[in-house]
């Protein structure tokens, strides 16, 4: 019998290693390109979860001072408001930036316009800080901004009021209503 001059196959041939390292490559790209959009909204679900404790200690404040919520801003249209005794215990984002926390009464007694805030950065220009939330008096979450945002409406009820923020890189807003 004759012996047989067939060699057989030990190891990957480069174009099966090539082929492996670019699917590995491309999982890589896509996590990489995944990772900072999951971070981004890790921290603007735990700053809507901030936002739902102000609005819990301002309903708190509301039933301790027999529903007033005028008491909040004693004189004038503005107050600043220590993050640390209504949001949480270091008063920052989850960014670690120090909370600014404005109450404001809401700038028109119309039900079909969006509220002026006094000290608001303008919603249809420039890049609003994610750490700037507002409690807005006598306001509520019925409209938006033209720009498609949410935004604070007047409301008359003296135990009105909303939170209103801005989420990460200011291309979405917050807020939540009392009512």
């Amino acid at each position: 019998m004759a012996k047989s001059n067939t060699k057989t196959k030990q190891g990957f041939t480069i174009i099966e290693v090539v082929l492996v390292l670019a699917i590995a490559g491309l999982i890589f790209l896509m996590v990489f390109i995944a990772w900072p959009a999951l971070q981004r909204s890790q921290r603007d679900t735990q700053r809507r979860n901030d936002y739902s404790m102000l609005s819990t200690a301002i309903s708190n404040f509301a039933t301790n001072n027999n529903g007033k919520l005028a008491n909040l801003i004693p004189s004038g249209n503005t107050k600043t408001l220590d993050a640390k005794t209504y949001i949480n215990e270091a008063g920052e984002d989850p960014d670690g930036h120090a909370y600014v926390l404005t109450a404001v009464k809401c700038g028109s007694t119309s039900t079909t316009a969006v509220c002026p805030l006094t000290g608001a950065p303008n919603l249809s220009s420039g890049k609003p800080k994610e750490f700037n939330v507002y409690v807005v008096l006598n306001a509520d979450c019925s409209k938006t901004h033209t720009n498609g945002f949410a935004a604070p409406t007047y409301n008359s009820s003296s135990r009105a009021f909303a939170i209103f923020g801005y989420l990460e890189g200011g291309t979405q807003t917050f807020c939540s209503a009392s009512q």
